[in-house]
């Protein structure tokens, strides 16, 4: 079909066709034009976004257990897919293929924006991290028992299909609604017409594929160093190397133990792995964390740490472990009842309750208060604009020209489809908990009740990450429910978290994409069986990859036993594992209630609620002070905890505060044009010489040439000893 042929059946708004969309950020982003001719699930489509869907899915497990681990994205994929898939359609044959009475050609025509868009669906269901992959992690590298191998493939599949339920029955109110803009699919709009808008070279200049390539051959060249050759350099602590016994010294300026005083680390990894990339974060966010880290980190934690609350000196400051009384990691073989996985009261009773770092206890703290932080902000803040939004929505029957089109020219996902998926999801959930000897504890009332909270939150969450971009997560809610409910028993608990909060989780992530797919007009049945493809292939890639690496790398998530320079210490499920003693087999009632420590983190919530007023009641008593509404109190008062560290908060800050205000201010085109493929390629350069290496070197126990830099650490070791008289642990000198 030649150029003039499908520019007539371009669908622009005529005068009864206005934009009349209610927000005007997506007046002045989405394209109100249509091409209902254009292919969309064509061959070029399914073979690049399932290799990309597999890749990012494989490469982002495989990073989720290393020290420093890194988040691929799918602007990755959604990056270099566009010159292959333009390569393609220049290469293939156009023949026509017929299979029954299905036809179909390896060539359509040029490579258009929706099956780009496509691609990007599926890549960004092998970037969605299977939450239920950690449950698997710690049951047999922690808790080092086993579980049936088919049982742990439909935890992870049914954890993250159970989403599409939920997001089947509110996708008319949060997707086809115009007031639930999405602000986040926006900027996927913008990179997309981006990349296919005609790019004219500058003259002397890059193109972005040019620049795209030269960045990710400079960073997989580089990342050789801190991969392989020198490990150290990922965090260089110069302060605790000077004042070698000065146990101050060493947690001043520690940055992977301590609060990293002059600490930095020059690897992507360390910038970027645990905390996104920082030049994909907006500077007003940034500024909000930046602030409350100085004040949480640098006052709070210091001015609780040498006040000895809740004898804070016995245990090291900055740890996400448990501990004895006496200082020592806690036993937790004493209190677990290994015949039946469950908590033993005589051994707890004899050996003594939970204790935990202070900047573990104040980070439990404060993500109470960053949840009722959370619904205060956005109810003073938001809650008239939610409202007016949410009664327009109920109108069923206004739409904008987006949904008019989308109505006019492809038919609806039915009901029925979303319907059949749940409940046959449902079925699989209460065969995963109920069968296979009942090895994850959860019984099917907790199935069911999970369900019920994930069904329940997922529309008034919906409601505000899709106006104001701001979620709030079900985790500790669902941690404490459980654990009063059927205490005494950690994988039940770990399984009715996923089940509770990551269902709900993906219904968002579902949504999210079934906006995006609207602004850009791709057919909803396309939609829908790209998504179920990409979430089946991506919980089954991550499952197969984190199952080899569990079987096949010895001792890992084991520091202890581990090689000299092995990367394998898993410091993101260590905090799961920890979390499954506190919430499951300890329980809150002896952490958090009457029988625990830490009863007054509790306090917290009431802070939270009360902390946003304040900055509200300043910015309507005040209105021409603007400061006052652009202070994120749930971002603020995010506490610095796992599994980041000092080090990576440094550089994550450094880097991003040079290119979302030096670079941004000063070199604005530049910033518009290079600054998010900068952070795609630097991604894509490390993640393809991390796989490399391990292949071809570190899979064969090759590891780096043995000398001091090639430790995974910062070479300050005192940080982790307790800093009272008397305190006796292992590798620590006694302090008299």
């Amino acid at each position: 079909m030649d150029r003039s042929q499908t520019d007539s059946h371009k669908l622009s708004p005529q005068e009864d066709d206005l934009n009349d969309c209610p927000v005007e950020q997506v007046r002045l982003t989405v394209p109100t034009t249509d091409d209902p001719t254009l292919p969309c699930l064509t061959f070029r489509a399914w073979f690049l976004g399932i290799i990309s869907c597999g890749v990012l899915a494989f490469l982002n497990q495989f990073f989720g257990y290393r020290q420093n681990a890194l988040y691929v994205s799918s602007v990755i994929a959604q990056i270099v897919v566009l010159p292959v898939g333009k390569m393609m359609a220049a290469s293939l044959p156009t023949k026509q293929f017929r299979i029954l009475k299905w036809s179909f050609s390896l060539n359509p025509g040029p490579f258009n924006m929706k099956e780009h868009v496509l691609i990007t669906i599926l890549a960004n269901a092998g970037a969605s991290s299977v939450y239920a992959v950690g449950i698997i992690t710690i049951v047999k590298a922690f808790y080092h028992t086993d579980i049936h191998p088919m049982a742990a493939m439909l935890l992870a599949q049914s954890t993250q299909l159970l989403g599409f339920g939920w997001a089947g029955i509110f996708r008319k109110f949060l997707v086809d609604s115009p007031y639930m803009w999405w602000p986040a699919s926006l900027v996927q709009v913008s990179l997309f017409r981006a990349l296919h808008e005609e790019e004219k070279r500058p003259k002397g200049g890059l193109s972005r594929v040019q620049f795209f390539t030269i960045v990710l051959i400079c960073s997989f060249a580089y990342y050789v160093v801190p991969n392989y050759l020198f490990q150290s350099i990922t965090a260089l602590s110069f302060v605790c190397w000077i004042w070698k016994d000065s146990f101050k010294a060493q947690q001043i300026g520690s940055g992977l133990k301590g609060f990293g005083i002059g600490a930095f680390g020059l690897d992507w990894a360390t910038v970027a792995g645990f905390l996104g990339s920082p030049l994909a974060t907006p500077g007003f966010a940034m500024v909000n964390m930046l602030v409350g880290y100085v004040i949480i980190f640098y006052m709070v934690v210091p001015l609780s740490y040498w006040s000895n609350w809740y004898e804070a000196r016995r245990f090291p400051m900055y740890s996400f472990k448990t501990y004895h009384a006496d200082g020592t990691k806690y036993n937790v073989s004493k209190v677990l009842n290994q015949s039946t996985f469950s908590f033993n009261q005589e051994g707890y009773d004899e050996y003594g309750k939970v204790n935990l770092s202070i900047l573990f206890v104040l980070a439990y703290g404060l993500s109470f208060a960053t949840l009722a932080a959370t619904v205060s902000h956005v109810i003073l803040f938001y809650g008239s604009t939610i409202w007016e939004q949410t009664k327009a929505s109920m109108n069923t029957k206004f739409g904008d020209v987006h949904t008019r089109l989308m109505k006019k020219n492809y038919e609806p996902v039915p009901e029925w489809w979303f319907h059949c998926l749940l409940i046959l999801v449902i079925g699989l959930a209460l065969l995963t908990c109920e069968g296979f000897g009942r090895q994850l504890q959860l019984p099917y009332w907790g199935i069911m009740l999970a369900i019920a909270l994930a069904s329940v939150f997922t529309l008034p969450i919906g409601v505000i990450v899709a106006t104001t971009n701001q979620g709030v997560g079900l985790n500790v809610i669902t941690e404490l429910i459980i654990g009063y409910l059927y205490p005494g028993r950690p994988l039940a608990n770990v399984v009715f978290k996923t089940y509770g909060d990551n269902s709900m989780r993906q219904a968002i992530q579902f949504l999210s994409d079934f906006k995006l797919g609207h602004y850009m007009k791709i057919p909803p049945k396309s939609m829908f069986i790209v998504q179920l493809v990409g979430t089946i292939i991506a919980s089954t890639v991550y499952f197969a990859t984190s199952w080899w690496l569990l079987t096949t790398v010895e001792f890992i998530c084991d520091p202890a036993n581990l090689p000299v320079g092995s990367p394998w210490t898993c410091p993101g499920d260590d905090v799961f594992y920890n979390a499954s003693i506190i919430w499951g087999l300890v329980g809150p009632q002896r952490m958090f209630g009457n029988l625990g420590l830490y009863s007054k983190m509790n306090y917290f919530f009431l802070f939270g609620i009360l902390a946003p007023v304040p900055f509200w009641f300043l910015s309507r008593k005040f209105p021409e002070w603007k400061w006052a509404r652009l202070v994120n109190i749930p971002i603020l008062i995010t506490c610095p905890g796992p599994p980041a560290k000092a080090v990576n908060f440094n550089m994550w800050f450094a880097v991003g505060m040079f290119f979302n205000f030096v670079v941004y201010k000063r070199f604005k085109s530049w910033w518009a044009r290079h600054n998010y493929i900068l952070s795609a390629g630097l991604d894509a350069g490390v993640a393809f010489m991390a796989i490399l290496c391990y292949l071809v070197l570190q899979n064969r126990n090759i590891n780096g040439p043995e000398w001091w830099g090639l430790e995974l650490d910062d070479h300050c070791s005192l940080p982790n000893c307790p800093s009272v008289p008397g305190i006796q642990v292992e590798g620590c000198p006694v302090i008299q």
